[in-house]
């Protein structure tokens, strides 16, 4: 059986190397935009359906039976024209908001994502559904995505926006992108004893279990 992954960039390899130790029998075909497209934090939600529509029916013609969004950035912003699109089913990445406002004792969070996540209707509904009574920071994580994948990012830059939340109170660090995954142990270098780190590479991998499991 074959998993497609998508992605924007090399952050959703993270996601990929998931889900083969998790189901070492699956064939797991990853794929990401092109560089020229690269990074979709700065393009509007038309510009990105525009570059993955041929990527995913590539994916579907190559008979995937579940494509994994592995990009929070889509997934928050045009899943549902996504499904309406494509017969596939999918697994879609969103910023871990409920389990984060169920862990934090201090009543504030920090949700390092992209401008364009942010921005979107899913988390804004993410926020009033689950987080509507307690303090959700909103880290500029703007050039992350870029910094991590042309090797450059470094912890001063890292530090520069978790300090702050630190000091804010944070007490759970929602890493809302999957490229923040690479730099998941600098961040809780960094956070130590101060703040949990979420991800959501066990919650997807447990998903797509599930999404398997009820395919004919």
């Amino acid at each position: 059986m074959k998993v497609g992954v998508f992605d924007s960039g090399i952050g959703g390899l993270s996601v990929a190397k998931a889900i083969e130790k998790a189901l070492p029998d699956t064939e797991v075909i990853f794929v990401h935009d092109t560089p020229d497209h690269f990074p979709y934090a700065t393009k509007t939600p038309d510009e990105i359906y525009g570059y993955v529509t041929p990527i995913f029916q590539d994916l579907v013609d190559k008979r995937c039976a579940v494509i994994v969004v592995a990009c929070n950035t889509v997934s928050t912003t045009l899943i549902k024209r996504l499904r309406e699109a494509f017969p596939t089913p999918m697994v879609a990445l969103e910023p871990m908001v409920k389990p984060a406002a169920v862990l934090t004792r201090s009543g504030t969070i920090a949700v390092c994502a992209t401008p364009t996540t942010l921005k979107s209707e899913r988390y804004a509904w993410l926020k009033r559904e689950f987080a509507s009574d307690i303090t959700v920071l909103e880290p500029d994580c703007s050039d992350w995505s870029y910094l991590i994948e042309n090797d450059r990012m470094h912890e001063a830059r890292i530090r520069e926006e978790i300090e702050p939340a630190l000091a804010q109170g944070a007490d759970v660090i929602v890493l809302g992108c999957t490229h923040y995954h690479w730099i998941e142990t600098e961040i809780k270098a960094i956070a130590q004893g101060r703040a949990k780190v979420l991800q959501p590479e066990t919650a997807v991998v447990a998903q797509l279990k599930r999404v398997l499991a009820r395919l004919p």
